[in-house]
């Protein structure tokens, strides 16, 4: 192009051009300038530009935000491979360094332990109904594993620990006779996990994706109202030295600031935490694991609850002699 073509696409003076055109040559950029009939201002054919103005925080950043696993889940596995290699080859020479000892030194797993991954047959239906907004028909697998067939309007997807949900809405609009999309009014959002849906199939209809919602906002209001939801039943245990290195394997992690905290050991060692779980069921199970190695203070049912859970065994395994 000529400097007066590149002065008007830029709405700039050509004396603007030239000085920037001297300022990439000495940042050592190759702009070739030929003068005359035909001329102009050029790049050479084979020159690729590095990225610049990225801070190494940021490459570092970049590139860890690049996890395979839920990608990978939906069907973007090789092309995240693909994206960080072009920009692997983009970068100059010294981040390009900083990005293979970045390798070296930090792995993001994001799969649980001690859990298989999820079947996720109907993720890529799912996702293509969410990318094209259009309406999609499920048959939904309810927590009491009772079957119910839902027309839901799929405004997202969020992947949390290596499990996937949805986030849609009932489709509650019939569709005019010629139109295939519909509005989306402002009505309750519900979450479901994509892997109990059973059957799944997009429809023809669309929807208009609503104004107001974050996903991520949603997201992080649903989860906290989800967790506050959950029944909390608390227990006062008290547990023996035998035991409480292992605690943190039964119980998470979070379960070494209980016993730091804990009162002082009595005089065999013994301490008392707090333990919290979502039933009395859940609890008395929970205790009866630890054996003779954990006492319940208090709730006096739960107490009971062990005791007569306790019984029951010793009667089993005494009438099998």
């Amino acid at each position: 192009m000529t400097a007066s073509e590149l002065a008007d696409e830029l709405e700039v003076s050509e004396r603007t051009i030239y000085r920037d055109l001297e300022a990439l040559d000495a940042s050592g950029v190759p702009v070739l300038a030929e003068r005359g009939p035909g001329g102009g201002c050029t790049l050479p054919d084979n020159y690729r530009s590095n990225l610049t103005g990225l801070s190494e925080h940021e490459v570092r950043a970049l590139f860890l935000s690049a996890v395979p696993g839920p990608l990978a889940d939906l069907g973007l596995g090789k092309s995240i491979e693909a994206a960080v290699l072009k920009l692997t080859a983009s970068l100059p020479a010294v981040q390009r360094d900083n990005i293979g000892q970045m390798r070296e030194r930090i792995h993001i797993d994001t799969a649980e332990w001690f859990r298989p991954p999820e079947q996720l047959p109907h993720l890529d239906t799912v996702q293509r109904a969410v990318w094209d907004d259009h309406c999609v028909e499920v048959l939904y697998t309810r927590s009491d594993n009772g079957l119910v067939r839902r027309r839901l309007e799929p405004y997202g997807l969020v992947a949390k620990a290596g499990v996937w949900y949805m986030v849609a809405a009932m489709s509650t609009l019939v569709r005019p006779l010629g139109v295939t999309r519909v509005k989306a009014a402002r009505r309750q959002l519900q979450v479901y996990r994509v892997s109990r849906i059973v059957e799944a199939q997009v429809l023809e209809e669309q929807f208009e994706r609503p104004e107001w919602l974050n996903l991520q906002e949603y997201w992080e209001r649903w989860q906290k109202e989800f967790q506050d939801s959950l029944p909390r039943y608390i227990t006062r245990i008290r547990v023996s030295p035998d035991i409480v290195p292992l605690l943190p394997r039964l119980h998470g992690e979070g379960v070494r600031a209980l016993i730091s905290s804990a009162d002082p050991p009595d005089s065999h060692g013994w301490i008392e935490i707090t333990l919290v779980f979502q039933s009395l069921e859940e609890a008395c199970i929970s205790v009866l694991g630890l054996g003779a190695n954990a006492e319940v203070v208090e709730p006096a049912e739960l107490h009971a609850a062990v005791l007569e859970s306790a019984a029951r065994v010793v009667e089993l395994y005494g009438s099998r002699r």
